[in-house]
């Protein structure tokens, strides 16, 4: 250990008060940035694992260009070889068919332009949450024709209720009027109201026969087993598909570019929390600052001793530094081992918000938000803190640079 080092370290004790405090406010701020940062990472998680189980899956097989243009006729002709590949497919936990289509439903008082959804029961119960957002009537079973789930700010638009007709007109995929009655067998709510009041399902046989699809889909949607592994469940399945569809009819989506919005939201909300934790670094940054300019005006005749026998300004500048960064580095690994042993109590146990339960269930989301602790969020805030500290302790230690040794030595 080198003479400086040695020098600084005795210098930090000398005002074991300070010190404490300073390396205290440190650690705190890193603990509370580790914690804060793995809830973020964690929250968006769950956003994500809800919406996708609600709308997209992780990823989805589409004609090229429907995903832009939502045209009846731009399909995927083959819904079953599609799903041998994802039958093949390593970490694919379940996929289902989806066939959509806009049409005006009407009932005896309304009349609504709407989204219809084909869906397979069966399939659809494996990937999407859509079976637990029934709030009242029941779900579609396999053997349903003319059965229908509608959300429930459309069917409070539309004025209906459980088992009241609903009349659908539509185009086919051939061009021809599509036109079905349907009756209300469940309403579901998910909390998205642009989904709750503009969608509506019925069975994927239903659909196929009204709007003319002969045996195709829109959309052949696909879950894995964790979010991590999409990448290479997409790299899998797209591989899978060049070999069958030699005219490049069909692309793979994932989530990210199926809901732009998402990530945009989590975006901001990112942009927002950052700010939050600039400040707290700011608040922090002072605190060192004002150690340090303490520091320097109760030491001063001593700098102008030192000086006085040799010792250069420069020496001078880089045992303050080395002062600052030792207390910083200190309750830096203090925050980040508390921080750490906090987050993965919460990331085992789970948080539970106080009366926020119930609602959470009755959007299909888990009652308990988990923390994901990660080398990032471990990282990335106490590396802020690192970074800013620093540069606002050099204030004081360049001060040092400009002092006179007579005059430091008088306390001028």
């Amino acid at each position: 250990m080198s003479i400086d080092v040695k020098m600084a370290w005795r210098n930090i004790w000398r005002n074991p008060r300070r010190s404490i405090l300073t390396i205290s406010a440190i650690a705190f701020a890193s603990l509370l940035l580790v914690f804060m940062l793995s809830w973020q990472f964690g929250s968006y998680e769950t956003m994500i694992d809800s919406a996708v189980k609600i709308h997209t899956g992780y990823l989805q097989v589409q004609a090229k260009g429907y995903n832009d243009k939502k045209s009846i006729r731009m399909v995927v002709p083959d819904p079953a070889s599609i799903g041998n590949i994802l039958n093949k497919t390593l970490n694919v936990t379940a996929y289902t068919f989806r066939a959509n289509a806009f049409s005006l439903v009407s009932s005896k008082e309304r009349t609504y332009g709407i989204i219809v959804v084909g869906i397979d029961p069966v399939r659809e119960a494996r990937v999407s949450t859509l079976k637990k957002l029934i709030r009242q009537g029941s779900y579609l079973s396999e053997s349903d024709t003319d059965q229908a789930l509608v959300g429930d700010l459309l069917a409070r638009n539309l004025k209906v209720g459980l088992g009241d007709e609903l009349v659908v007109l539509g185009q086919g995929r051939d061009g021809s009027v599509a036109a079905t009655v349907v009756k209300v067998k469940g309403i579901y709510r998910s909390g998205q109201d642009d989904f709750d009041r503009s969608s509506m399902h019925i069975p994927l046989k239903n659909f196929q026969d009204v709007y003319a699809m002969r045996g195709a889909v829109h959309e052949v949607v696909a879950l894995g087993k964790s979010l991590d592994d999409l990448q290479g469940i997409k790299k899998a399945v797209t591989a899978g598909i060049k070999k069958t569809d030699k005219k490049h009819r069909l692309v793979v989506l994932d989530w990210m570019e199926l809901m732009p919005g998402l990530i945009e939201a989590i975006q901001m909300d990112l942009y927002s929390g950052f700010i939050f934790y600039l400040i707290l670094i700011i608040v922090v940054a002072f605190s060192i600052l004002n150690t340090f300019l303490m520091a320097i005006f109760e030491r001063t005749r001593e700098f102008g001793v030192l000086m006085a026998i040799g010792t250069t300004p420069g020496r001078l500048s880089k045992l303050l530094l080395i002062e600052s960064t030792t207390m910083t580095i200190v309750g830096i690994v203090i925050g980040i081992i508390a921080g750490s042993l906090i987050t993965w109590y919460f990331q085992v146990h789970g948080i539970v918000i106080s009366g926020t339960s119930e609602v959470m269930k009755q959007f299909g989301m888990p009652e308990r938000i988990y923390p994901q602790l990660s080398m990032l969020s471990a990282s990335i805030g106490p590396g802020a803190v690192l970074v800013i500290t620093f540069l606002t302790a050099l204030y004081p230690a360049l001060k040092v640079r400009r002092l006179r040794p007579v005059e430091a030595m008088a306390g001028i």
